[in-house]
């Protein structure tokens, strides 16, 4: 990125550039991003390809004021940060579905972002609901934020033996432990510690954008954090806002003038049509 597509970046979610990359100012880019560029699969529904390359995503998120789902968001986000001066790793997550049974590998994408005084957090802004501000990567203990209560753990049964919560059944690859994060006690995610590419994520960019079993193609949503930070939701007609406190208010929206609104005017996103959904839920 150069100056000036960093700058552009930048001012698509009010943030100024850093002095240094500071612990400091990854929160607030986070937390900007997060209110101001919103986890989206939209394309998906709208015939528009997911191309997980540097120029495209800028074009996408910045150009077209749009957002994305995960591969989309850290991918771009990591090449803001890099650009700025942090040292970033993209890291390959499996996602925890139903009775906690692990998704396919390259299922998320996360970041390990490490600052100017040599601390290294946890970045996401593309998991959807989830941590307002950088985890800190290291720290087993737990960690308060405005989504919930977080805790990054190491994984499989050493490791609960050790008094963690452990919830997989042992050691990566060479003997390297896996991380298990959790929210609220409920396990979202297992991060792999081994650096990955971008280009790493296009199989599982695909298979989440093309397959019927994937949840992303079976419904649109549209999501952002809210600047009181609660929760602005937008699930195929459904508008939820869920207030800091979980207090949840719906309401169905029956005309397409409504949802283009809604798009418009919560997110920010201006469409000529409403996506069509791609499979529905029972569809083969």
């Amino acid at each position: 990125m150069n100056a000036d597509q960093v700058d552009a970046y930048l001012r698509r979610f009010g943030a100024v550039r850093p002095v240094e990359p500071t612990a400091e100012a990854l929160r607030e880019l986070h937390l900007r991003h997060l209110r101001a560029v919103p986890f989206e699969n939209l394309s998906i529904h709208l015939g528009e390809e997911i191309v997980l390359e540097e120029k495209h995503l800028l074009n996408k998120l910045v150009g077209a004021r749009r957002g994305g789902f995960c591969y989309e968001l850290n991918g771009a986000f990591a090449m803001l940060l890099a650009a700025l001066g942090f040292d970033v790793v993209l890291l390959a997550a499996r996602v925890y579905g139903e009775e906690e049974r692990l998704g396919m590998p390259y299922d998320h994408l996360a970041l390990r972002v490490g600052t100017v005084d040599g601390s290294r957090w946890l970045a996401d802004i593309g998991f959807g609901a989830h941590s307002h501000y950088p985890l800190a990567f290291d720290e087993r203990a737990e960690q308060s934020d405005p989504g919930g209560v977080f805790r990054i753990v190491e994984s499989g049964p050493d490791a609960a033996g050790a008094g963690g919560r452990g919830v997989g059944v042992g050691p990566g690859a060479a003997g390297v432990v896996d991380l298990d994060v959790l929210r609220d006690g409920k396990p979202q995610y297992r991060l792999e510690v081994r650096p990955r590419v971008l280009e790493d994520f296009v199989v599982g960019a695909w298979w989440h954008s093309t397959s019927p079993l994937s949840h992303f193609v079976r419904s649109t949503v549209c999501s952002r954090v809210a600047e009181d930070g609660g929760r602005i939701t937008l699930s195929g007609r459904a508008l939820t806002v869920t207030t800091p406190d979980g207090k949840r208010e719906v309401c169905e929206l029956a005309a397409d003038e409504e949802v283009l609104a809604t798009y418009r005017e919560r997110f920010g996103i201006a469409l000529d049509r409403v996506p069509a959904v791609r499979h529905r839920h029972g569809e083969g």
